[in-house]
């Protein structure tokens, strides 16, 4: 499995601000840095997020719940999750717009990580496909 480090999740942040608008900038980092630790985290020894659309799952809702950075949490978050899976060769195909939907329902529904996890996975196919 590719995992995304700190420093790519920084340039997927400053894509999203500089294609959409807003202002760059982290607000809290140990925050930033626990949505990227939900990639390979452990408790007792067993994976916490199981499964490539788990941790993009993880991911997306730490950013948006957390909002680590100053402006576009949402947009970075989603492109993250999208990156993320990506590497690992998953696709996801999202009609317009839905993206962006799914992500303000992630905010404010607070949604949890396996409706999340299961929204990605209903979208997506391998690159094999």
């Amino acid at each position: 499995m590719k995992t995304l480090s700190l420093e790519h999740i920084l340039q997927l942040h400053i894509l999203a601000i500089r294609s959409f608008g807003g202002n760059e900038g982290i607000r809290d980092l140990g925050r930033l840095e626990s949505a990227i630790a939900s990639q390979d985290q452990e408790a007792f020894g067993k994976e916490l997020y199981v499964g490539l659309h788990a941790k993009a799952a993880a991911m997306c809702r730490g950013i948006i719940g957390d909002h680590p950075f100053s402006d576009g949490n949402k947009r970075t978050a989603m492109l993250v999750a999208l990156t993320f899976l990506q590497i690992n060769g998953v696709e996801i195909e999202a009609q317009p717009g839905e993206l962006e939907d799914f992500a303000v329902r992630i905010a404010t529904d607070q949604l949890d990580v396996p409706v999340i996890a299961r929204w990605l996975d209903d979208r997506s196919h391998s690159h094999s496909e």
